[in-house]
């Protein structure tokens, strides 16, 4: 069975809201982050993205992708944090697309 990248990452999207609402945060990794508050998440999101670069330089691989893997994980949980979904990224790719990088780059300067 092949899963889609957005039904995976839909899928993701809703066990994060569903745990983010989990009274119970000694049992969810996920509300326990969010109940830490979105300084904390968001330090997590800078140490995955740290571990990813690593990996991308010096590991493998699997290496990679496992550590692209929780960067994307805990990045879905600052944005469900600020209310914000995978379908807003879409949203501003789509937006984007066509568009030199150069050229939206220097847009968003002026």
């Amino acid at each position: 069975m092949t899963i889609s990248v957005g039904d995976a990452l839909t899928t993701l999207e809703e066990v994060v809201h569903s745990r983010m609402a989990d009274a119970n945060k000694t049992d969810s990794y996920v509300a326990s982050l969010a109940a830490k508050g979105r300084k904390k998440i968001a330090e997590k999101v800078g140490e995955e993205a740290v571990e990813t670069i690593i990996a991308a330089l010096t590991e493998d691989d699997k290496a990679l992708v496992g550590e692209a893997s929780d960067l994307v994980f805990h990045l879905t949980i600052l944005m469900a944090d600020r209310g914000l979904s995978w379908a807003d990224i879409a949203a501003e790719l789509t937006r984007r697309h066509g568009t030199s990088g150069i050229a939206e780059k220097a847009a968003r300067q002026s």
